[in-house]
């Protein structure tokens, strides 16, 4: 199982940062992976929700039926999801006060599957670490 991380600080504060984060619509605008929602785009993510996304990885577009796990305002959203061959994944974010009126922001990845063993499972730990950060620096431009 792959698990990579990344986190940013953002000068805005967390209930924003958390609504911004919970809006699925605005995904496009800052989740490098996101390619397109296949269902019906949700207003924002509920503990319960679900919905299909494509993500593309190292040019390679997978199909991944999210449910929200774990919902807790305006602290914490995990996302589980199982795609095409049997690729497992899920994303915890997390959003804490950074006592300057800001918010300290954590994206954690972890996925695991037949597919993502040996050479390729190092290429998407790779890949996946290099796009959370990219995900987040967007982030914090969208909600700056």
């Amino acid at each position: 199982m792959g698990k990579v991380s990344a986190e940013v600080n953002i000068a805005a504060p967390q209930d924003k940062v958390f609504e911004a984060i919970s809006n699925p619509a605005d995904y496009e605008k800052w989740m490098t992976i996101h390619t397109k929602w296949k269902d019906e785009t949700p207003a924002a993510f509920t503990l319960g929700a679900q919905v299909a996304e494509v993500v593309t990885m190292l040019g390679m577009a997978n199909t991944i039926t999210w449910t929200v796990d774990e919902f807790d305002a305006p602290n914490r959203m995990r996302i589980s999801g199982t795609g095409m061959a049997g690729v497992k994944t899920a994303f915890t974010l997390s959003v804490a006060d950074d006592g300057n009126g800001g918010s300290k922001v954590e994206m954690e990845s972890e996925f695991e599957g037949q597919m993502i063993v040996g050479a390729l499972g190092a290429a998407v730990e790779k890949d996946a670490k290099e796009q959370l950060e990219k995900s987040l620096a967007n982030f914090t431009d969208l909600v700056s």
